[in-house]
């Protein structure tokens, strides 16, 4: 039977943590590592300056004190005894759409999951409502049976988003998200300034083929994603730079 890791950043009183491990118990071994608390928009950090501390609250279910990146690393190396095959990032309780993967800690995870050579992805749904969870973890499991039946490349991670009402699935490139940049000052009690980084949704914009065009249209998205960034496309118009850096 295969193994499959189940880490998140909305901690172990996420909505979309325990519908998913129910359902992928019918069709794997699972443990689960998660932060102990929400730890959304932790990106992909990782703890250095401090101990982290792992504990098990049920079987194959522990709690850490670091981010989803720390679960996913600690998991692999130090916790499963029979290796890992698939590692699963969520189930998010909103969506991670656009350069939203960039501050993400559930995408974070999936990403950490393929820097160890391992296949994995980050499934997050629109909005809460009724039912979607449940959904979500059949379309989690149903995903997690293609990838065992596959060549799953290595250095890939899939991002998936869950419309509100699915009318088909879509493999997407990622779209533009626009928010809010607004910061907000106060004054606390002590006469002390601080600030509150909104980051309010405002639009996303609309572009055939994209992840955000396709979950607003009720698609899911499925977006594939590599761990190497670089703009290859670019290197002629920087090669124009060398000799005037040299």
């Amino acid at each position: 039977m295969k193994n499959i890791l189940v880490t998140n950043d909305d901690g172990i009183y996420g909505p979309g943590l325990w519908p998913l491990l129910k359902e992928l118990k019918k069709i794997s071994n699972v443990i689960a590592v998660v932060p102990e608390r929400e730890r959304s928009g932790t990106s992909h950090s990782i703890t250095l300056h401090k101990p982290l501390r792992v504990k098990e609250i049920e079987k194959n279910i522990y709690i850490a004190n670091g981010s989803p990146a720390d679960c996913v690393k600690y998991a692999v190396r130090a916790l499963s005894k029979n290796g890992i095959d698939l590692v699963i990032s969520g189930i998010n309780s909103c969506p991670n759409l656009g350069q939203d993967i960039v501050y993400s800690g559930t995408v974070a995870g999936a990403r950490e999951a393929a820097i160890l050579n391992i296949p994995s992805f980050a499934i997050s749904v629109s909005e809460e409502q009724k039912g979607i969870f449940k959904t979500a973890a059949n379309i989690s499991a149903n995903l997690a049976r293609k990838i065992f039946d596959s060549d799953f490349p290595y250095h890939i991670y899939l991002n998936v988003n869950i419309p509100k009402n699915i009318k088909g699935i879509s493999i997407t490139s990622l779209g533009r998200r626009i928010y809010d940049q607004k910061i907000e000052a106060r004054t606390d009690p002590r006469g002390k300034r601080y600030y509150w980084l909104s980051g309010k949704y405002l639009s996303g914009v609309r572009k055939k083929g994209t992840d955000i065009t396709a979950v607003q249209n009720g698609f899911i998205s499925i977006t594939p994603l590599h761990l190497d960034p670089t703009a290859r496309d670019l290197f002629g118009v920087f090669d124009k730079w060398t000799n005037d850096l040299s």
